[in-house]
This record gives C-alpha cells, structure tokens and sequence, in this order.
C-alpha cells in the first residue's frame, strides 16, 4: 500500500486554492468521522461507539440523526463507494491511505445517496484530508471528488454496473455486500424455495432498522411504552415511532428493553413451548450481553422457574449481570466455558437456550461493517464451535428437554449444517420439534416462512426483508426420555 495518496508520479495537477481559514468541519461529520476510521483503524463497532460519540459532542436531534445516516449510510454503502473512488481516482483503493479512503467514502455518500451541497461536501473533505494526511492528500481528495461531481449518480450507476461478469458480482457491487455472502445468501433463500427474493432481502440489508422494544412480563405491559405501536409477531413487543427510547422511564428502569423482535421470538419458542411448571431449571448458555436472558427470566420469574446464566467472558457476565438486574430475585449469572457446561452440570435444566456465537450475518442492517469484517474461513472456525455448544447442551438437557438453537445468521452451515450434523450423531435420542407450529402459537400475526424447497422442516428462519426483523435461525430440539 502506498503512503502516499496524492496523484500518480509524472501526473501534473495544479494544487487547490487553500482558502485564508481552513473550512469547520460539522460537528455531525466529525462524529460520523471519526466513528469510520475507529471501524476502519481498530475494528470498533459502530453501533456502540455512535452513542457514545454523539453524547460526547452533545449532538441531538437532527444533528444526531445526521451523524447516524452519514455513519451507518457509508458503512453500508462501502463496497459500492469504493467502486466509483476506484473508477474516479483511477487506482485500486488499496493504493489509498486508509484514513484518506475514509474521507472519500464518506464525502461520495453524500454526493450520489444525499443531497448535500456539492462545494460543502468538497471543501469539508479537503479539511478532513488535511487533518489526516499529507498535502498531496489534499489536492488528490479534491480531485477525486470534484471527477464525481461532474457525472450524475444515475451515470456512475450505470458506469459501476458495467464492470461486474456474474450476476452475483453484479449484486455485490450494487448492494454493497461481499460476494461470498451473496452467495451465502442465495443458498439459503434457494433452500426454501424463495431464491427470487434474494435482492428483497439485498436491499433491506441497507435499510434502517425499526427500533423494537420488548415490555418485560411481569414487570411492564406494551401499553406503558409511548409513542408506539403494537409489533407484528411478537405479543410483547412494541415499534418506536419516534424520540430515544433509552430516555423512557420504563426504559431506564430496566423493566422493558430495546429489542430486536426475532431475538424476542427466539426466546419465547423456548419459554412457550409447551407449559412451564413450577420448579423447572432453564439454562442460558451464552447469555451476554443479557437481552434474551433478561425476557426468558422474566417468564420464569412468573410461574416459578429458575433461570442460570451463562457467559464466558467476565466483562460479557457483567452486561448480563446489568441486564438481569430488575429482575425480582436476579438469576444466577456463572462465568463457564459452554462446551464444557454438559460436563459440569449433566442433565441439569430443563429448557436450554443457545444462542451461539455465528458470523452474524443476519444483522447487517445494525452492523454494516460485519459485513467488510467476515471472512468465509470464519465460517468453519464459528461451526466446530457451534458444535461443541450444541453437544455440551444435549449432554446438560435433562430426558424429555427441550433445547433451542439460535443464530443470528442464515448461512445453512450455521443452522440446518449444524442441526442436522447432531442429529446424524446422536441417532433417536434427540428430536427435532416442530418451531413453526410453537411460534404459531406465540406470534400476533402468522410468521410466513416460504415453501421451504426440499429443506427438512422443523426450524425457523426469520428475515428482514420478509418480517422486518434480523435473519434469526431458531430451531427445537428435545431430548428423549429413557
């Protein structure tokens, strides 16, 4: 990679007019900014760092929501930025300096996805290239972005598109995924016989995601939620419609929670599955940070079960600590390695949730930059893994158990590769049930899961583009009794 991203040898450029004083960076840009090259530099998540960042520059509002679409809207976007920078600049991006790649990254948001004076675009660029880079940096960052200006994004569209040799590598580019997880994708919308709705589900990867709350039974109703409306599926879920929810009072107390729905239907396929009786032991095996473990204590607390957490790291104990702590009577939080939990505590509890550690593939519209991060060989790293927990849980599942297996990726070596890996090994003692039907009976609205192809059912597969939540994999299992 070349240190310097100013123009190609031999290449004359006259340099740019610097005016008197060097142009104010918006505080919205700067946060959005430095969030960017904390995601590029040393693998920050966006979506922890933001808050922190906006409360830090005391930006609210639409400052606030400035910093959050120019964030989220260039992480998103990368692949397809980089495409046109790449055309525009006339090198590979990564002949560019990284920081000075992010400065063009998001300045080309703004110019083709909004609408944002082009000289005020221009001219913040070249004071953020100046502050991170070298003076060539400057008139290279000018340069290129004034080459964008001069073509409409209707015409770069067009220019970008014509590059790619397969329709995967078309979709990569226009949506701005990997095309190892283009395919990923493909594979597993195929697998229900809904492959058609693979750019369906491409493009609500780059939408917002709504901000769902759960209202924790027992100790909130949906109606103490304001400025809201009822969610789809789930029956303790609610949709924000407007202002932070982390300012509610009931929020605050930690008696409701901002939730993704599929993470609120992945809990309650364990807890409504079949009736809970008094005295039951229920197993959270990799709880943090605490969400599904916080709604699953909260139905035990309410017909007399006992709930134990799980976590391996100490810090990601804590979060669950944190989020179990309005809970009448905390559940036990231990700090264990999963995989060996089956050994430990042998047919122990009663209902078991794993929801494992996976590429999180399926919350790419909260985390776009996981997208840029994976890699495919984190794939068979995360399956011995996924493994080695479901086995550890079978082994900790008292006869008769249920287990539930969860995901928040729809990539089919995560889920159906796993399930039916364990099945193969362990012959009739373990059974698969049927999640559809048990979510048929928890959800508002029926779940409309595809014609499934010639996948075994028995599973659930949510979507974003499908039912407005993450790509949750839920699947049922249970013990057979001796």
């Amino acid at each position: 990679m070349t240190s310097d991203a100013g123009p190609p040898r031999n290449q004359k450029r006259r340099p740019p007019r610097r005016p008197a004083q060097a142009q104010r960076v918006q505080p919205a840009r700067r946060v959005a900014f430095d969030v960017i090259r904390a995601v590029t530099e040393s693998d920050a998540y966006a979506n922890l760092l933001l808050p922190t960042r906006l409360e830090r520059a005391g930006l609210s509002g639409a400052d606030a929501g400035l910093a959050t679409e120019l964030t989220y809207g260039t992480l998103r976007m990368q692949g397809y930025y980089d495409a046109v920078i790449r055309i525009a600049a006339g090198r590979e991006t990564d002949r560019i300096d990284p920081p000075i790649l992010d400065v063009l990254r998001l300045a080309t948001h703004q110019l083709l996805s909004m609408r944002t004076a082009h000289h005020a675009v221009v001219d913040e660029a070249v004071s953020l290239a100046r502050e991170v880079g070298s003076q060539s940096a400057t008139g290279f960052v000018n340069g290129v972005l004034r080459t964008i200006t001069r073509t409409e994004p209707a015409d770069w569209h067009e220019r970008v598109m014509d590059e790619p040799r397969t329709d995967d590598e078309r979709l990569a580019i226009e949506y701005s995924h990997p095309v190892w997880i283009v395919r990923a994708f493909r594979r597993a919308l195929a697998a229900e016989g809904r492959e058609i709705e693979l750019e369906d589900l491409l493009d609500a990867d780059n939408l917002a995601p709504r901000v769902s709350l759960v209202a924790l039974p027992g100790l909130s109703s949906t109606d103490d939620l304001p400025r809201s409306r009822p969610a789809r599926f789930s029956p303790l879920g609610v949709v924000s419609e407007g202002g932070d929810p982390a300012r509610w009072p009931v929020v605050q107390t930690g008696h409701a929670r901002v939730q993704d729905e599929g993470s609120q239907l992945a809990a309650l396929a364990l807890s409504r599955a079949r009736p809970a009786v008094a005295g039951e032991r229920w197993l959270d095996m990799c709880a943090g940070p605490g969400g599904k473990a916080a709604l699953l204590a909260a139905e035990a607390a309410a017909v007399g079960v006992t709930l134990v957490a799980n976590e391996i790291l100490p810090v990601r104990a804590e979060l669950v600590r944190s989020a179990l702590a309005a809970i009448p009577n905390p559940p036990q939080v231990l700090v264990q390695d999963g995989t060996t939990i089956g050994q430990t505590l042998p047919e122990q509890f009663d209902r078991i949730l794993i929801d494992a550690p996976c590429t999180g593939l399926g919350a790419l519209r909260r985390r776009p930059e996981a997208r840029w991060r994976k890699q495919p060989k984190d794939v068979a790293e995360l399956q011995k893994l996924q493994a080695r927990l479901l086995e550890s849980g079978i082994d900790a599942l008292k006869p008769g158990g249920i287990l539930a297996y969860v995901t928040c990726s729809p990539h089919l070596a995560e889920t159906t590769g796993i399930v039916e890996g364990v099945l193969k090994r362990h012959g009739g003692r373990i059974e698969r049930l049927d999640t559809a039907a048990v979510l048929a009976g928890v959800t508002v609205e029926p779940l409309e899961l595809g014609d499934r192809g010639e996948r075994t059912p028995g599973h659930v597969q949510l979507w974003p583009h499908r039912h407005g939540t993450d790509a949750m994999f839920i699947c049922l299992l249970q013990k057979v009794q001796d």
